[in-house]
């Protein structure tokens, strides 16, 4: 069988499918805290990653990222680790124009639409990376060098099976504790009671961060209520926030 590639214009040759982007290295061997859902991209979205992806997006790299160049400024600089459908970080950022936002989120209608409600909102303090959060951290974020975290309403894998696929374990945030400067933050929020649990047995047991309340945390004002919160609770469901705070050497 001949190994030649086929030449153009033959029509007996094999048609190529486009190739998927991936939103991690498929040669690092661990476990994900996603899964890379299709979901529907709707026309408003799939155009604002067209027309806007240049203005706010950054690219992947395995190489550290120059904020203040990415930003055109010096500020505090928050990361956020899965933003869903951007919402609720477009209206943060609105809230804090003096600190830059990093946005990072896999699934491509949340990144169209957070594109579209920054540009609405004419929000020049943020920016979205696509691509898994851990590599992101390890490859493009520099040690001690962010204000806070913000990790909101994270997938529970509430199955037993699952619970190992959270993302809330000892390693990350170990490795979330040490790109964060000393008085940065952490703060997490979810509506899934064992799940707060283990991520204030977690967070407890990094030993460079320390419990800025007795347990849970009042929510901050920053943190808008969703509707999707707010239904449950009407309904009786519980939210929990938890905010740490990095040690001074």
């Amino acid at each position: 069988m001949s190994t030649e590639n086929p030449k153009a214009g033959d029509e007996s040759a094999p048609i190529e499918e486009p190739r998927k982007s991936l939103f991690y290295d498929p040669t690092e061997y661990r476990i994900r805290s996603f899964v890379t859902r299709a979901g529907r991209l709707s026309d408003a979205q799939s155009k604002a990653i067209e027309s806007l992806g240049a203005k706010y997006m950054i690219a992947y790299e395995k190489a550290l990222l120059d904020v203040d160049a990415a930003f055109g400024r010096q500020a505090p600089t928050i990361f956020e680790i899965g933003f869903g459908m951007g919402e609720t970080s477009a209206k943060i950022s609105a809230l804090m124009p003096e600190k830059n936002f990093i946005g990072v989120e896999v699934h491509t209608p949340g990144v169209g639409n957070l594109l579209k409600l920054t540009e609405a909102a004419g929000l020049q303090n943020q920016r979205i990376i696509q691509h898994d959060a851990y590599e992101v951290l390890m490859n493009m974020i520099a040690p001690e060098s962010l204000a806070g975290v913000h990790v909101f309403f994270p997938d529970p894998w509430h199955k037993a099976r699952h619970n190992k696929r959270r993302l809330i374990q000892g390693p990350m945030v170990a490795l979330l504790a040490s790109r964060i400067k000393s008085g940065g933050y952490i703060h997490c929020a979810t509506d899934w009671e064992e799940y707060a649990v283990q991520m204030l047995k977690v967070l407890s047991a990094e030993p460079s961060l320390k419990n800025t309340a007795d347990a849970y945390a009042p929510r901050p004002d920053y943190r808008p209520v969703t509707k999707f919160e707010n239904r449950g609770l009407k309904l009786g469901h519980g939210v929990w926030d938890l905010v740490f705070e990095k040690k001074s050497v």
